[in-house]
């Protein structure tokens, strides 16, 4: 076995940059070495549900119920030492109109999360990097995440590191459903102001980073890690 850094991407918001879409787009970075922490703990859980009864193929956290939710936080929570979130929280309204359009603004985000991440992911004695984002269903976007990844790494990474970029649906990994999870209780904190689910994950953000940077000297923004 490799000592591989995984790396699993998600996302949270719409790209609806009018008045009718979400204020914040949250993208994060969920990192993980080999064995993964609470995979075990999950999969026992999910046949715990089936055997009850409860069709359960995966975990999603907006669809999931709240009693299962509950349970999946507190699994995940338990498993967090050797778990690192990063995430990079973009205000809409404030990304200017040239860089709304996907695929400038996929690239463009996606570059400044990935210079938070790789740094301390390859940090080591990491022998090459395994990237996973959630399969995309639309080519365009699809193409556009590809591209941001594959330009970014080779620029990030150390000279000669080996990089692998997969796009695997969400039930095919529980590290994409962990990532799944964690992105969506940043974006609650962030979006609702909620942040009873994101106490769960505290303790494993690294840095949570807003884009466009706010002007603190004017009162704008939130305060963040």
């Amino acid at each position: 076995m490799t000592n591989c850094a995984y790396i699993f991407l998600d996302e949270s918001g719409n790209l609806d940059f009018g008045a009718s879409g979400s204020r914040y787009f949250v993208l994060t970075s969920v990192g993980m070495r080999r064995p993964f922490p609470s995979v075990a703990a999950l999969d026992a859980y999910k046949h715990d549900c089936i055997e009850s009864g409860t069709d359960i193929e995966y975990f999603h956290c907006y669809r999931d119920r709240k009693e299962v939710r509950n349970v999946v936080f507190d699994l995940i929570a338990a498993h967090l030492g050797r778990v690192h979130i990063d995430c990079l929280v973009i205000e809409k309204s404030r990304i200017i109109p040239a860089l709304q359009e996907d695929v400038r603004f996929y690239p463009a985000m996606l570059n400044r999360l990935l210079k938070l991440v790789l740094a301390a992911e390859v940090n080591g004695n990491a022998e090459q990097v395994v990237v996973i984002t959630d399969t995309i269903p639309v080519n365009r976007k699809r193409r556009a995440v590809e591209s941001a990844v594959r330009i970014a790494l080779p620029k990030l990474l150390p000279p000669g590191m080996q990089y692998r970029i997969f796009h695997h649906q969400s039930r095919s990994h529980y590290g994409l459903q962990m990532a799944d999870y964690c992105c969506w209780a940043i974006f609650r904190k962030w979006q609702k102001g909620e942040s009873i689910w994101y106490d769960r994950i505290r303790s494993a953000i690294r840095r949570e980073l807003e884009f466009p940077v706010p002007d603190r000297n004017a009162g704008d923004g939130r305060r963040i890690k």
